[in-house]
């Protein structure tokens, strides 16, 4: 999908607030109202928008606890690495997914609500599979960062 100068504009003020009325949007992107309506929903249609949400500040929210996981299979074929996805993706504590490579196959980043909830999804999503041969997990003891928000270089210019 070709995006031009207005597309970016609006995807970077997206980015920065998602919450904005469409009235708002528009003065913002320095479009009228239609037109910011009509490249929102085409933007949203490609899938260049995948959805918008509230980000929340888990810490108000009572304790939690982060870990980055790295997860090595035994077998490496593409429908163990499927099944192992599917797995992992269908878990609600697991954050992110990723496929990596070199090193470890998947690096997942859980969330869940103390020790005794690691240990329950570790034996749901890990220990019970007899394909996975390792696993590392850090913990979290600090965000310094969490973003978002994705580079627009075309949009820098604008």
């Amino acid at each position: 999908m070709e995006l031009d100068a207005t597309d970016l504009r609006l995807l970077d003020a997206l980015q920065a607030d998602a919450s904005l009325s469409n009235q708002d949007l528009a003065a913002r992107v320095a479009v009228s109202p239609a037109t910011c309506l009509r490249r929102t929903k085409r933007l949203e249609e490609a899938g260049v928008i995948r959805r918008r949400v509230a980000l929340l500040d888990g810490e108000q929210l009572g304790p939690r606890l982060n870990a980055l996981l790295e997860i090595t299979l035994d077998r490496q074929g593409d429908e163990h690495l499927q099944a192992f996805e599917a797995r992992a993706v269908a878990e609600a504590q697991v954050r992110q997914c990723w496929r990596v490579s070199p090193g470890p196959d998947f690096v997942l980043v859980v969330e869940v609500a103390d020790m005794a909830g690691y240990q329950a999804l570790s034996q749901r999503l890990l220990t019970q599979d007899a394909n996975v041969r390792n696993i590392k997990a850090f913990f979290s003891v600090k965000q310094a960062k969490f973003e978002t928000r994705l580079d627009l270089p075309a949009a820098q210019a604008l």
